[in-house]
């Protein structure tokens, strides 16, 4: 069993002694945290409010410049994309989304791709924005493949999912995990928007105390996000055929179900849609990912996103744990953004086209 803790400067100096001595390995994975995040965050001003054609892909982004980004998009692409909103988060803010594609005929299948349901991973948010870029602006002129997705399918992409947390984790607490909203009986704020949907609500996974990690809410679909999205989804059901999650960290594809161990209907299908996926995936760059149910590759949980829209009738469901394994951890470097992006695109890709070529 690995467990990563977060220790105090002034702790370390008696913690490695009582580790050693109680026979615990460790290893020193980040040694100033501080300056980890600093790193992350910092230098905001040199890079702040460039001109949106320059827009850096390879960098962490806030909020505010997401959506500014979003705008000049749906302004200077407007025959591919539409920007949308399906609702309002607890803080107020807009939950916009993007929608691509041409508009070729009256009806087409379409794929969701949400990220950032969890505040920390920010490399979800980086990735989500990339895949606009290279349905937009790379590939679409040049690569065939990304021509034939555009034109026959529908993408609806949403960034930041859980946008009040997003901010709050680039504001004040870069480990921030859930939602925002406040409890009338507690002190502690926000719901984890992965555990609040209404599939095995609060069972296996899930806590019912406010201030755990993976508190389930106090009902399911309590938070405006969760029940924005879950109400969008259901009004285009016989639309999305595909429903795909990012999430960070672990290196794996994973596929229902997630609160209890159990072979899918359609297994056969998901199944070696992931396989393909996932060598798609190492022939960039050699990076290996796990691959195979929820419940039984990572953990039991119960209420989330992907079980409820497989639930929901959307047959291909989805939830990638990005890069990496551990070391990094929710701190993954800027450098890593281009090559974890670069191949998460190509397992993407292959996921869209096993959808084109209808799999019974």
């Amino acid at each position: 069993m690995v467990i990563d803790v977060r220790v105090p400067q002034n702790t370390s100096r008696s913690l490695l002694p009582y580790l050693q001595q109680a026979n615990i390995h460790y290893t020193i994975l980040i040694s100033d945290l501080q300056k980890a995040i600093e790193n992350e965050t910092g230098q905001r001003a040199s890079r702040h409010r460039r001109s949106l054609p320059a827009y850096n892909y390879e960098v962490y982004h806030s909020l505010e410049e997401i959506e500014e980004w979003m705008y000049y998009l749906n302004k200077t692409h407007s025959d591919l994309v539409h920007m949308f909103s399906v609702g309002k988060s607890y803080e107020g803010r807009p939950l916009y989304v993007l929608k691509l594609g041409k508009r070729s005929r009256p009806y087409k299948k379409a794929v969701w791709i949400d990220c950032g349901i969890h505040a920390r991973e920010w490399i979800g948010p980086a990735f989500c924005q990339w895949f606009v870029k290279e349905a937009l602006q790379t590939t679409y002129q040049t690569d065939p493949a990304m021509k034939k997705m555009l034109t026959q399918l529908y993408f609806y992409v949403m960034p930041v999912f859980n946008v009040d947390g997003y901010h709050y984790s680039w504001t004040n607490d870069r480990f921030w995990r859930k939602t925002r909203s406040k409890n009338s009986r507690f002190w502690c704020h926000g719901v984890d928007a992965n555990r609040n949907w209404k599939v095995k609500w609060c069972d296996e996974g899930a806590s019912l105390h406010p201030c755990d990690d993976t508190y389930c809410g106090p009902f399911p679909e309590s938070e405006p996000e969760v029940k924005a999205v879950a109400h969008f989804l259901r009004k285009h059901r016989k639309q999305i055929k595909a429903y795909l999650s990012f999430h960070a960290y672990a290196q794996m594809l994973l596929y229902p179900y997630s609160y209890k161990y159990a072979t899918i209907p359609n297994f056969s299908c998901v199944e070696s849609a992931a396989y393909n996926a996932v060598n798609a995936l190492q022939s960039a760059y050699g990076v290996r990912y796990r691959y195979g149910p929820a419940s039984s590759t990572l953990y039991v949980s119960s209420g989330s996103s992907m079980d409820w829209a497989y639930k929901n009738g959307i047959p291909y469901a989805f939830a990638f744990e990005l890069r990496d394994t551990g070391h990094f951890g929710f701190l993954l470097p800027e450098t890593l953004i281009r090559p974890t992006c670069t191949e998460t695109m190509l397992a993407v890709k292959n996921i869209t086209f096993h959808l084109l070529k209808k799999c019974h």
